[in-house]
């Protein structure tokens, strides 16, 4: 396919239509593109985009871009058009030299994802240097002897361009003693020779002036010219000779300093000074070879006194002159060639065509994470090149074309493991022996969100006191996620569950930053003693990944509630009940009971009994643990006929809560002592046979006594049976009951002293229980305990039920609580 590209300038309008062309063309994978040099900037290589099958927008989406393997940026794409523009000066005698082709790669990269083109612009040389001599003006000295036919070489002109654009012929201005032959000699060159084709006569003509003119092959054709002075001597009519016109050499470029090249020998039929050679480079040999070399101008030997190069210079042409003593001196010419052999002497190198890019963890094997291209100054075999990876790698180097390699992923990536990884590669060629450079990559992984959130517990165990303060931190959760960023930040929440038919979080509310738990409300172990609190942890990455863990509150008690009394009961609207008991009571004898409870549990809940105040406290006993209210003596007449006893009851908490209730007991003549206490122990009889008749008298007095009794009894409990239904009263264990502000009920039933009460207690967060004591009014050994469900009541209606049971002036009985 042809390209057109713009003049320059009207000049060169005549040598577009030979030279002026692009033509591209695309073999295995490459593109190529020819262009003349020296065409101005912004002129127009190709349709770069449309020849690579890309789109317009692909340029600036895929962030397309060419890179020059020269070094210098000559090109540019038209990221408007998608063409290749020159960007720069192209002069193809500064790239390439005198080679016969000259070609610049370029390489086009585009990412998203990372691909890479080659593309070839071959520049064609043009017409633009004319061919030059090393100097202008040449002097020669010629014997007048000299016979017709000898040839005198000339300097070379010089000219930079290449092909039929190259120097392409000589000839020399008229003189009828002078002709020119052009000799072609190894490398191309042509050597204008001076042809002496008449005998020279000094005395007619001693100096000759020719001008030699040096045309090329261009259109139009460029010429260079140099004056040329000819002196006729008259005398040394032989030239030394060498064995060869030219001596062909190879050399090792690692060979040492002061190494033997060659021996050039030339010789001379003359005699004496006329024959004797010194040798020495020729007149216009460049620097560069008299830097690396040196000749013995007795010998004409030729040393090496510098560094040779392959990759710089692999061929050097060299000039000898073999020059005799006579007068004038005579010269012989020979050339030498010097073919320089390659070493490996130049390590390979790992070039980044592309810069690495980041790679998330989960992406496929086979995913390019960058190009390379690896490169070798080195010839031959010496510079093949072979990349590999070390085995474990889990990376791999995909060939692509022309020493260009995809590094590419080959297995399961885990950032958790390696959050980057250094790719070393190493490159070797086939020299011996083999030289090996080696480049480490850096690629990061990028973090997929693949690690649940980790609590350091399945479960907690959280021990909480009740009555804390609301808004009190209960617990702090922690979990950490192994991810990076956004995947590892966590955030707390409670999971919806019910405590008691309610949502927890009226309970307990969670920091979702720091996964602190604060309580909601101050916590009743009475209402409450253990609840379970579900916490999530979940990241934030997308999608989300999440995990739980259980905590266990468990309520402790604490001592926040006294002892309740609820036998005998002090709510009686204000007044006091009198329990009657005997005067002629004994001592032992069984007055009344106290009983009480405590909401709380444990060692809280253990309750005493002490009497606290009475009027005469010779006369009454408080047991310990029952209650019971005991004569601790017989009464006496003197005694007075109402006592008053203040009874506290404390619990075992700490500090220790208390309540007193206080009973009056009326002292009443008539009435009948209560049976004896039946476990009471009969006293030891004596040995005498009186103590044995009283012994049998009292038993048969106790029997009848008992039998009396027993019947009494039996018709009590008839009688209460009909009016009430039931001879007992109940206390309850109190595990459930949680403080004074409850709905209580309490039921006495009596027909004399009271033989039954019933407290019903509940509220809305617990179910409601009931508190049952029977006591027998007769004695102190009977007293069970039975519980039941209830239904909440209102205090005052509790209040009516107790007003309405007690018997008028019976006995009164008071309780207070004493708070903590």
């Amino acid at each position: 396919m042809t390209k057109t590209i713009g003049y320059r300038d009207w000049r060169w309008q005549a040598l577009w239509w030979n030279y002026f062309f692009l033509a591209w063309s695309t073999i295995a994978g490459q593109t190529r593109y020819t262009i003349p040099e020296e065409l101005k900037q912004g002129s127009v290589v190709g349709n770069l985009v449309k020849d690579l099958g890309l789109g317009l927008s692909e340029i600036s989406d895929r962030k397309l871009r060419v890179a020059s393997e020269a070094g210098k940026q000559y090109f540019s794409v038209d990221a408007g058009k998608g063409e290749l523009v020159v960007n720069d000066r192209i002069d193809r005698e500064a790239l390439c030299g005198q080679s016969a082709s000259c070609i610049l790669p370029l390489q086009v990269v585009i990412e998203d994802p990372l691909q890479l083109y080659r593309v070839e612009v071959e520049i064609q040389d043009i017409n633009d240097n004319s061919p030059r001599f090393p100097s202008n003006d040449v002097t020669l000295e010629i014997a007048e002897s000299t016979a017709a036919g000898v040839r005198f070489p000339l300097e070379s002109a010089l000219d930079p361009d290449v092909g039929s654009n190259s120097l392409k012929s000589y000839y020399l201005s008229k003189d009828e003693c002078f002709n020119i032959k052009i000799k072609d000699v190894a490398g191309g060159r042509k050597v204008p020779e001076l042809v002496l084709v008449k005998s020279l006569d000094r005395e007619k003509k001693a100096v000759h002036k020719i001008v030699l003119t040096a045309i090329d092959g261009g259109n139009p054709v460029r010429s260079g010219t140099t004056q040329l002075s000819i002196r006729v001597l008259d005398i040394n009519d032989n030239v030394p000779v060498f064995e060869t016109p030219v001596y062909k050499v190879s050399v090792s470029e690692n060979s040492a300093d002061g190494e033997l090249i060659v021996q050039t020998k030339a010789t001379d039929i003359d005699d004496g000074q006329n024959g004797d050679i010194e040798y020495s480079f020729g007149l216009h040999t460049p620097e560069s070879i008299r830097s690396l070399f040196h000749i013995d101008p007795i010998l004409g030997k030729i040393f090496l006194k510098g560094k040779l190069d392959f990759e710089k210079n692999a061929n050097y042409e060299i000039d000898i002159t073999a020059k005799d003593k006579g007068i004038p001196g005579m010269e012989g010419h020979c050339s030498v060639h010097v073919e320089v052999l390659d070493v490996n002497d130049n390590a390979p190198e790992i070039v980044l065509t592309s810069q690495p890019k980041p790679v998330r963890e989960d992406a496929p094997s086979g995913t390019v994470v960058a190009l390379i291209s690896a490169r070798d100054l080195d010839s031959g075999d010496n510079g093949k090149v072979i990349l590999h990876l070390s085995k474990e790698s889990l990376f791999s180097i995909k060939p692509s074309f022309s020493n260009n390699y995809a590094l590419v992923t080959n297995g399961i990536l885990d950032r958790e493991s390696f959050s980057q990884y250094n790719i070393e590669i190493s490159a070797t060629d086939s020299g011996s022996p083999p030289m090996t450079s080696k480049k480490s990559i850096p690629v990061n992984i990028i973090d997929v969100n693949d690690n649940h959130p980790i609590f350091t517990q399945a479960s907690y165990n959280v021990y909480l006191k009740e009555n804390g303060k609301p808004g009190s931190i209960l617990y702090s959760v922690s979990a950490t996620d192994l991810d990076f960023g956004e995947n590892a930040k966590i955030s707390y929440s409670l999971l919806d569950s019910k405590v008691q038919d309610v949502s927890v979080s009226s309970y307990v509310y969670i920091n979702s930053d720091n996964g602190s738990i604060y309580s909601m409300l101050s916590f009743d172990y009475e209402k409450l003693k253990v609840f379970q609190i579900r916490v999530q942890a979940k990241d934030q990455g997308s999608p989300s990944l999440s995990s739980n863990a259980t905590l266990n509150v468990f309520i402790l008690d604490q001592n926040d509630n006294a002892p309740t009394v609820i036998y005998p009961s002090s709510a009686v609207l204000g007044s006091l009940s009198h329990q009657r008991m005997p005067r002629s009571a004994k001592a032992g004898h069984l007055v009344t009971k106290v009983t009480a409870v405590d909401a709380d549990s444990g060692h809280n809940a253990w309750i005493s009994y002490k009497l606290k105040e009475a009027t005469d406290a010779s006369l009454f006993t408080v047991s310990l643990y029952t209650g019971e209210v005991r004569t601790k003596r017989a009464v006496y007449e003197q005694d007075d006929s109402s006592q008053t006893l203040i009874i506290e009851i404390n619990d075992d908490g700490e500090p220790v809560q208390s309540s007193t209730v206080t009973v009056s007991i009326l002292i009443e003549d008539g009435l009948h002592e209560p049976i004896l206490d039946l476990r009471k122990k009969a006293e030891p009889i004596n040995k005498s046979g009186r103590i044995t008749v009283y012994l049998i008298l009292s038993l048969a007095a106790v029997s009848v006594l008992s039998l009396v009794t027993f019947l009494i009894l039996a018709v009590r409990c008839i009688r209460s049976s009909r009016g009430n239904g039931s001879c007992c009263m109940r206390r309850s264990d109190f595990d459930d009951y949680k403080n004074p502000n409850r709905n209580l009920q309490i039921q006495l039933n009596s027909d004399g002293p009271i033989k039954y009460v019933e407290v019903l207690g509940g509220d809305m967060m617990s179910q409601s229980q009931s508190f049952r004591s029977c006591l027998s009014p007769m004695s102190e050994y009977s007293d069970f305990t039975f519980v039941k469900p209830s239904s909440t009541t209102d205090f005052k209606e509790m209040m009516n039920v107790l007003d309405a049971s007690l018997p008028d002036s019976t006995w009164t009985f008071e309780s207070q609580q004493v708070s903590r």
